[in-house]
């Protein structure tokens, strides 16, 4: 099991935490108030493991329920959760590794492979599953050094040789859990095993303390990236695996650029959902300047996730929100047409914070009993279009990785600047992904290089990410693998992998693989058949 450790965290006497959320909650200011399947035609399949819920918040909801109008939703209190409530969810909390299984026990027909369970008991809970035999398991992956594991789900098909793997990797804060409506469609697919990681110092993976010893700021960028995907490369070692496909989402999907880059030669196919820092923004990558003013990022934390789900704009993004699949390049390619929520003024107290690397998770921790409370206010606008059930499973598998030991989450100010802009942006990097040297020349043999990456970038209709630096981004791609088809060698022709696109999730904003599971899995599930397609393709030519 994995160890967590008290966390003591002291706040500048200049800064005080009422007054850092009493604009956001008036009761700390003044006075109290008070089944995945993407298939309807299969129904529901019963689990013996059940999620812990609190009585009291199913009794709530359920009221909310009862008394909610659907022609007037009722706005949502910046922190629903109570006192008396947050105060028990602080005392009574499940472990993060028991809040995980809950989430887990909302995947419907695959399996879990305990020890204890045998072959023929394996191959009799795998009967019910009209997909195939699937099971799942869970390990901690040791990697070398002080305190360096990564939490890993793997999920195969029972009785089938896998030839494709795909490695799934969650965003900032956040845990392989939240893929929880993934699992079960993405796994249908025959020829291929899925992981999903914590990554080194979030969710259940072993949280080292977080140090950069660089003094120079690219040195500095480049270490915290390495603090991730150095992990990740040991993992892939630890697993034997050769080539993989690659899918990150937000943080993840940046980490995923950076790991193509230094590593090339093992991805059969990157997957960017959502990723973070694509754009250049001047204030974010010049130190003479000021941080950026502005930014969408609030709407992370203020965005309605049931009115995205029903395709409602979030702001000035109208246009493009009701413009048809077809349409929406063009739309996004006008100048006058926004394609985000709107941005904000960044306050200075949270600039003052990013900057000095206080991460919201320290707050939720210093919270102490009022820790769930503050969680339920992004918790109740990100899962409040799910049922009541997930969405408690989610709020409390939430806060029980928020609240363990700082670690991963201080990469934040090496990366990114206030309001999420990248300091090293992806688009000023993009085309090199797939074009590195994978084995030096040597006196006896030529270098061996890439021929190039399929990459997809995928946004929801409604993401406060701006879709126009994944437009930007494809472009860069497809203009280095125009100028390969134009200038290169007969064989660097023939070998040429190198493609791009941008594709746009209806009714989803920046979690999109949540927002609309539906059209998220269809689509991922299409770039892996081409993926596997072209697996059996060069194990047929090199028989």
């Amino acid at each position: 099991m994995l160890k967590t450790y008290p966390t003591t965290f002291l706040l500048p006497k200049r800064l005080n935490l009422v007054s850092l959320v009493g604009r956001r909650d008036p009761d700390l200011a003044g006075a109290q108030t008070s089944s995945l399947s993407t298939d309807a035609s299969f129904p529901a399949q019963q689990d013996h493991r059940q999620p812990i819920l609190l009585a009291s918040h199913q009794a709530a909801m359920a009221q909310s329920q009862s008394n909610s109008a659907p022609s007037a939703r009722p706005k949502l209190a910046y922190f629903p959760l109570g006192y008396k409530e947050a105060a028990q969810q602080w005392w009574t909390t499940v472990s993060s590794r028991q809040a995980e299984r809950n989430v887990l026990s909302y995947v419907p027909f695959v399996r879990e492979a305990t020890a204890e369970a045998t072959g023929s008991q394996l191959h009799d809970l795998a009967k019910s599953d009209p997909f195939g035999q699937r099971i799942w398991r869970s390990s901690m992956v040791e990697l070398s050094g002080k305190d360096r594991a990564l939490n890993e789900l793997a999920i195969e098909r029972v009785g089938e040789q896998a030839d494709d793997t795909l490695v799934m990797l969650h965003g900032y804060g956040a845990g392989l859990g939240f893929f929880y409506k993934n699992f079960e469609p993405l796994s249908r697919a025959q020829g291929w095993k899925l992981y999903a990681l914590d990554m080194l110092g979030y969710g259940n993976s072993a949280r080292p303390n977080f140090r950069i010893h660089a003094k120079d700021p690219k040195e500095k960028i480049a270490e915290a990236e390495g603090w991730f995907i150095d992990a990740l490369e040991e993992w892939r070692k630890a697993r034997n695996i050769e080539k993989f496909t690659l899918l990150g989402h937000s943080l993840g999907g940046y980490l995923a650029v950076s790991y193509a880059l230094k590593y090339p030669g093992r991805l059969n196919k990157l997957i960017l959902a959502s990723p973070v820092g694509i754009p250049e923004d001047p204030w974010a990558v010049n130190a003479a300047m000021p941080e950026p003013e502005e930014s969408t990022l609030e709407n992370e934390f203020t965005q309605d996730q049931e009115s995205i789900v029903k395709g409602e704009p979030a702001g000035a993004n109208a246009a493009f929100v009701r413009a048809s699949p077809a349409d929406k390049k063009t739309a996004a390619s006008k100048p006058t047409t926004a394609t985000t929520p709107p941005k904000r003024p960044i306050p200075n107290w949270l600039v003052w914070l990013w900057d000095a690397n206080v991460s919201p998770f320290s707050i939720v921790r210093l919270a102490g009993p009022l820790g769930p409370r503050f969680v339920s206010g992004w918790t109740s606008r990100r899962f409040n279009h799910l049922p009541p059930d997930e969405k408690e499973a989610l709020h409390t598998y939430s806060y029980a990785l928020f609240r363990q030991k700082g670690s991963g989450e201080y990469v934040l100010p090496y990366l990114l600047a206030p309001g999420a802009y990248a300091r090293s942006p992806v688009i000023n990097r993009i085309q090199e992904v797939g074009r590195q040297v994978i084995r030096p020349a040597t006196d006896a043999a030529p270098a061996v290089r890439e021929h190039g990456l399929p990459v997809v970038l995928l946004y929801g209709e409604n993401d406060w990410m701006d879709i126009k630096g994944g437009y930007a981004a494809e472009q860069k791609l497809k203009q280095r693998s125009r100028e390969v088809l134009r200038n290169g060698t007969e064989e660097e022709k023939r070998k040429e992998n190198g493609s791009a696109k941008v594709l746009v999730v209806s009714k989803a904003g920046h979690h999109l693989y949540l927002d609309n599971p539906d059209e998220f899995n269809l689509i991922i599930r299409k770039e892996m058949e081409d993926t596997r397609q072209r697996t059996l393709r060069l194990k047929e030519a090199a028989k």
